[in-house]
């Protein structure tokens, strides 16, 4: 199947449009979906066999180690597909409260020379209120296969002081129906939101979150939701740091490292187009984040790694520096949907959970 994407599948897709490419492929996933039964057959070939060890973090069970990353299925529209091929687990998102169109097009570049992608997609997505309808018809918490998280931001038409009400409006929407919920402040697409990494402004933030969702708990005990933060990779150490304080401060659930980059290094410093870079280019950067997280908090704050897998071997590298599970979206364009049943098999044996 690897050898079929990569001589047929792989050149059909990249003579089209990037953004085309990804629609077509999302109109592909939900037609799987919509065939009864189909999915589940083809999750028996390539997920682990069940008598594998899951993964359990943060009170979720995960079937391996491997997911979904954010950005793909935006509206919660494909999702359950992804467990046809092998993945332990989907992030949808990321959603905003109000609907919004996104960036002017073209906004999504292939580099695949350098197994790259940059994108200026501007949270494109129908809104909290649409997704968390769209949820509510589909297999709860407790009755899927796979754990679904769901990646919330802000809206671009929220201004900064306005931003933790627009996050608690998605919160208060979609946590019933999410498994974890992951807080994005690090897309480098929506203006001013990654000054939502700041100190003063991301207690805030997560205070109220931390907030909402013990009163959530209160009113009904067992609902309260695992809080993970979705980081950039161009943080300082300082600045790192000051986030990994916050945390353990607010005992926030996890850490989500990385999102992409803004740096314009190596291949890419000639490259003038705004938005971040995903893909090959960014691995070495979110490992190394991800050692310095897991050294600082001496391993205790669970860590998903993504960032530049497009194997096992560089899959495993998350997990040498720290990470217990990890995300792909930029390695799956290159190397096909089945790459996470080859990545979570070898991650499997690797940690033993075979």
């Amino acid at each position: 199947m690897g050898a079929l994407y990569q001589n047929l599948a792989r050149p059909l897709f990249f003579k089209l449009d990037p953004e085309r490419a990804h629609e077509v492929t999302v109109d592909g996933l939900r037609a799987l979906c919509a065939v009864p039964g189909m999915a589940r057959v083809l999750a028996s070939f390539n997920q682990l066999p069940s008598a594998a060890k899951p993964v359990e973090l943060f009170g979720v069970r995960f079937p391996n180690r491997i997911g979904l990353a954010a950005g793909f299925d935006k509206n919660a529209v494909c999702w359950r597909a992804f467990e046809a091929f092998g993945f332990g687990h989907v992030e949808i998102g990321t959603v905003t409260f109000k609907a919004q169109p996104g960036n002017p097009k073209p906004r999504l570049f292939r580099y695949p020379e350098h197994k790259a992608v940059l994108n200026r997609m501007g949270f494109n997505n129908h809104g909290a209120q649409s997704v968390a309808v769209r949820l509510g018809k589909g297999p709860a918490v407790g009755e899927r296969r796979i754990p679904l998280g769901v990646n919330i931001g802000k809206s671009k038409v929220a201004p900064l002081d306005k931003a933790v009400e627009d996050y608690i409006g998605s919160f208060t929407l979609l946590a019933e129906h999410a498994d974890y919920v992951a807080i994005n402040v690090s897309s480098p697409n929506t203006p001013d939101l990654r000054k939502l990494q700041e100190e003063s402004r991301l207690r805030e933030l997560l205070s109220e979150l931390t907030r909402c969702n013990n009163e959530r708990e209160t009113k009904n005990p067992g609902s309260r939701k695992p809080i993970l933060l979705k980081i950039a990779p161009d943080l300082s150490v300082g600045q790192l740091d000051d986030i990994l304080s916050i945390l353990s401060e607010l005992h926030l659930d996890g850490i989500i490292a990385t999102n992409t980059t803004m740096a314009r290094e190596g291949p890419f410093a000639d490259i003038n187009q705004p938005g971040g870079i995903s893909g090959a280019p960014i691995c070495d950067m979110s490992t190394k984040m991800i050692a310095h997280i897991a050294k600082v908090t001496d391993g205790k704050l669970p860590i998903i790694g993504v960032g530049g897998i497009t194997n096992p071997d560089t899959a495993a590298q998350k997990l040498d520096a720290g990470a217990s599970i990890v995300q792909i979206y930029s390695g799956m364009i290159f190397e096909g949907p089945l790459v996470a049943k080859r990545v979570a098999r070898a991650l499997a044996e690797k940690m033993g959970d075979l």
